[in-house]
């Protein structure tokens, strides 16, 4: 298998910190991104600034993103959207492999948290960053964080995103397997532009995920396949379109 250098955003977090571990144990090398780099395999860089980011994205072959804000609108806006905007601007046109953290439901807008913080709609953006940028990607939806239990670990990779409870009811998924679901990915041509939720069942975990990458369907556009469509890219903010030109001139 390849060995990879990777870019860690969102490293410190509860996913990132499996990640890096995965990674690791996989052979690749793992650069985390951190304001204050004060370790071993650590990089600084603030990413809201595209211009700190240089040293960050210097020689990898890819990035994971599982960074993610508690805040309201405004940290969903900077943060997890204006930090996929970032690295992108820092990467130009370097081929990188990119894998994508949002969450299930992300292209639900009706409800209660996404009426009051934008969060999802927001995530979504960044998902079409990430999809306009030219770089082949896989894009994660994971569904509730550690909420299955100890015979639940069949995976199952959906799309659609048509499960809009915004409870566990939506799906389960154990933090450690969306870490290999995300590092796999990097190495899988069947993975190749593809957006899913992630789930598991009960049953036993997969040993090969390349038969479940290759059963979904491809995304087309700047939204992923099979999704509704229901943010339309012209009532979206100015600046919101400006962004995609940038990433992607011509491509949208």
């Amino acid at each position: 298998m390849t060995s990879l250098n990777i870019l860690l955003v969102g490293g410190t977090g509860s996913i990132g910190r499996h990640v890096a571990r995965v990674a690791t144990e996989a052979g690749h090398r793992v650069r985390v991104l951190s304001r204050r780099a004060n370790g071993e395999g650590t990089v600084r860089g603030d990413l809201t600034d595209p211009s700190t980011l240089a040293d960050a994205v210097d020689s990898i072959d890819a990035v994971v993103f599982t960074h993610g804000t508690h805040g309201g609108e405004a940290g969903f806006r900077d943060v997890d959207y204006g930090g996929v905007r970032s690295v992108l601007a820092a990467i130009g046109d370097r081929p990188v492999r990119i894998a994508l953290m949002t969450a299930i439901g992300v292209t639900y807008r009706d409800g209660s948290y996404n009426r009051t913080s934008h969060a999802h709609d927001w995530k979504r953006r960044g998902e079409r960053l990430v999809r306009a940028s030219g770089h082949p990607y896989t894009i994660v939806r994971p569904s509730w964080f550690d909420y299955n239990d100890d015979d639940q670990h069949e995976l199952h990779f959906l799309q659609g995103d048509t499960r809009t409870a915004g409870s566990p009811a939506d799906g389960v998924i154990a933090r450690a397997q969306i870490a290999e679901v995300l590092v796999a990915a990097l190495t899988s041509d069947a993975a190749t532009n593809k957006t899913f939720e992630l789930v598991a069942e009960r049953g036993p975990a997969p040993t090969d995920l390349d038969p479940l990458f290759a059963a979904l369907d491809p995304d087309t556009g700047i939204d992923g396949a099979h999704d509704v469509d229901n943010l339309p890219l012209g009532e979206e903010p100015a600046s919101v379109r400006a962004d995609l030109d940038r990433v992607s001139p011509g491509r949208i």
